[in-house]
């Protein structure tokens, strides 16, 4: 008895540096908005997954960092 697909199964190759580039260029067509969602549900999987839970708070590390430019003109 033969099973018709619903979905055809379609595989495309892509060179790893093209898909870098894919990646890119995807993330640059949205909001920031979109990519800012993108990034909180992506440490929420990881937090959940690697903790069982998403911590309630987080804390905020912020490294500044003074450039010195050794050409003014830059």
């Amino acid at each position: 008895m033969s099973v018709k697909r619903k979905i055809q199964m379609v595989v495309t190759q892509v060179k790893m540096d093209d898909e870098d580039n894919l990646d890119v260029n995807f993330w640059m067509s949205r909001t920031a908005a979109e990519r800012l969602a993108e990034v909180f549900r992506l440490r929420q999987n990881y937090f959940t997954w690697a903790d069982g839970s998403f911590p309630d708070k987080m804390e905020k590390i912020v490294h500044r960092r003074q450039i010195i430019c050794s050409n003014p003109t830059l």
